[in-house]
């Protein structure tokens, strides 16, 4: 049987359920329990905490880019010798892709979860237990077994809150948080400021565990976790097919956001990856058969990976040998002839695509993808279908060769040709999560 499992959300972004989901995790780590985790939707950043937090992997659950397989397999594994597995949501409880799916409420009514909801009470008294009763009620599907006040103002705003839930509802309190600005993460414009580049996590993750231990009911928590009610049981994840053999996988804070699912579902199809860092100017193992650049924040780093000489002759010479390259977002945009930064000055990449991207006018790329592949590749044959996420603020300002693929939003409208493909080497501004499932 599966661990048990609580899922962490919240009525809107920004309520602080990442911070008190690591509180949570670290706290009952120091417990001496063996604590999975997951998140729910397509966000790379918020896995790593995670993973720090525990000691453990961490996977996205993804209602929407995944199939109901990888969903049950990824859950199994966020469970397997584990004690508990608390999962963190997306957004707002209800909130998922533009056509209605996907939302952290379909993966808590898909496997039968209990959620804890984090509810923002700055500036609220009374009208808090309105706002609960209505998350309590709008799914019937769908249940919350608790409640956290967070960014409470003072004990006498607790009591307010607590009285007011008291005489309306049956949920339980499951903890009054204070307002802590020195447990705040930094950000970025794609998001928190990644785990590996905090300046002192451990201090951090240990202080959100003293704030988890002292404000927060955990024993009550632990209670209310259940196992999911649909068998787990079946074939292990595999989202995407290999891209070779022994494959390079580039891996430092300039190309983080490589989801764990694709990279283990290589591992399960006996794939050995071999990672390497671009910022440290490697090179990509000379035997390797194909070579894997996922997203990250490449424009952070564009003057210092146009200078690392070894880095991108070893790309060219993986090219040149028949290797198979792949890049994503990130990844794409270093295997493409010249990346613009913020300020207009271009940096020479790669050269192998021939792409131009650009960082000089910002605008935002975000949402769901439909993607058919256009040209038979390790990816698949052409038709072959794939679900994933688009969330840069990059522009192509030259693209002159064929096309990846062909995509559409999560309602279905034609967004037209998307990425390049010159020979062996390929990519495109889209994170794939998982394959479509033949018919």
């Amino acid at each position: 049987m599966s661990a048990p499992v609580v899922i962490v959300a919240a009525p809107a972004s920004g309520a602080g359920k990442t911070v008190l989901t690591l509180g949570i995790l670290r706290a009952l780590r120091r417990r001496g329990l063996r604590v999975g985790s997951f998140k729910v939707g397509p966000d790379y950043i918020d896995p790593a905490f995670h993973a720090a937090a525990t000691g453990h992997p961490a996977y996205n659950i993804d209602g929407w880019a995944m199939r109901f397989d990888t969903l049950a397999a990824l859950l199994e594994d966020s469970g397997r010798d584990r004690d508990v597995v608390i999962g963190e949501g997306v957004m707002g409880l209800f909130d998922g892709a533009a056509d209605g799916t996907g939302s952290t409420a379909d993966i808590a009514a898909l496997f039968g979860l209990p959620v804890v909801l984090v509810v923002d009470v700055t500036g609220m008294g009374a009208s808090v237990a309105a706002l609960i009763d209505g998350f309590r009620r709008h799914r019937e599907d769908v249940e919350v077994t608790g409640v956290v006040f967070n960014r409470v103002g003072s004990e006498g705003h607790a009591d307010l809150l607590s009285r007011a839930c008291f005489e309306h509802l049956s949920t339980p309190i499951l903890g009054s948080v204070p307002r802590e600005r020195a447990l705040s993460l930094p950000s970025r414009h794609l998001g928190l400021v990644q785990a590996v580049e905090h300046p002192d996590l451990e201090t951090f993750l240990e202080a959100a565990a003293d704030l988890a231990e002292a404000r927060l009911d955990l024993e009550r928590i632990l209670r209310v976790a259940r196992s999911p009610s649909v068998s787990l049981l079946g074939p292990d994840a595999r989202p995407l097919p290999p891209l070779g053999q022994r494959t390079a996988v580039a891996s430092d804070a300039a190309f983080a956001f490589a989801y764990p699912a694709i990279l283990d579902g290589w591992r399960r199809q006996g794939i050995e990856l071999l990672p390497f860092s671009p910022l440290a100017d490697e090179t990509p193992d000379a035997a390797a058969d194909a070579v894997y650049l996922p997203g990250g924040y490449p424009e952070l780093h564009a003057a210092r990976l146009a200078g690392n000489a070894r880095f991108l002759a070893g790309l060219r010479a993986a090219a040149a040998r028949g290797a198979f390259l792949y890049g994503e977002c990130g990844g794409y945009m270093v295997l493409g002839r010249t990346l613009v930064d913020r300020e207009g000055t271009g940096h020479a990449m790669a050269g192998l695509l021939p792409v131009t991207t650009s960082f000089a006018a910002p605008k935002l790329h975000l949402g769901y993808r439909q993607a058919e592949l256009l040209s038979l590749c390790p990816l698949g044959v052409i038709g072959a279908g794939f679900r994933g996420h688009e969330f840069h603020f990059a522009s192509e300002v030259e693209r002159m060769g064929p096309p990846l693929f062909r995509t559409r939003c999560a309602r279905g409208r034609d967004l037209g040709e998307q990425g390049c493909r010159v020979g062996r080497v390929a990519g495109s501004f889209l994170h794939l999560i998982d394959r479509v499932q033949a018919s």
